[in-house]
C-alpha cells in the first residue's frame, strides 16, 4: 500500500513540474515578442525623428526660385529593415504650383513656407509576426 501512494505522489509531482515548466516557456516566449517589438518600436521612432530633421534639411536646401518644390521623400534606403516615407505639404502665401499646399493664404511673413511633415515609418521584413507601423507628424518652418 505505501509503495502505490509514493508512485501515485511521484507522478502527481511530476505533472506539477511540468505544468509549470511549460508556462514558464510560454511567459519566456511572451515576454521575448513583447520585448522585440518594444526595441522595433523605438528604433522606428528614432528613424523617424531622423528622417524629420533629413527633410528639414533637404527643405533648407531647395532652390525656390525656380518653382520646384520637395514633396516626398522616398530614398531613405539605409535602413535594413524598415521603409521611411515622407510626405511634405505646406503652409504660405504664393507658393509654387507645384509644392502640395495645404493654406496659401496667410498673411504674416513669418508662417510663410511653413511645412507640415508626415513621416511613416514600417518594417519591410517579417521581422515579427505582426507590422510595425509609426506615424510620427510635425509642423516647422525650416
Amino acid at each position: 500500500m505505501r509503495h502505490g501512494f509514493t508512485l501515485l505522489l511521484a507522478i502527481v509531482i511530476m505533472v506539477l513540474i511540468g505544468t509549470l515548466m511549460s508556462l514558464m516557456l510560454s511567459f519566456t516566449t511572451t515576454t521575448l515578442k513583447q520585448t522585440e517589438d518594444i526595441y522595433l518600436k523605438e528604433q522606428a521612432e528614432l528613424i523617424a525623428r531622423s528622417a524629420t530633421e533629413y527633410a528639414l534639411l533637404k527643405i533648407s536646401g531647395n532652390n525656390w526660385s525656380n518653382g520646384e518644390c520637395i514633396n516626398n521623400i522616398n530614398d531613405l534606403n539605409r535602413y535594413k529593415n524598415f521603409d521611411v516615407n515622407i510626405t511634405i505639404y505646406y503652409f504660405g502665401k504664393n507658393l509654387p504650383s507645384s509644392c502640395n499646399i495645404l493654406a496659401n493664404n496667410l498673411y504674416t511673413k513669418e508662417s510663410n513656407g511653413t511645412a507640415l511633415i508626415d513621416v511613416i515609418v514600417s518594417t519591410t521584413d517579417p521581422i515579427t509576426s505582426e507590422k510595425i507601423n509609426f506615424h510620427k507628424r510635425t509642423i516647422q518652418k525650416p
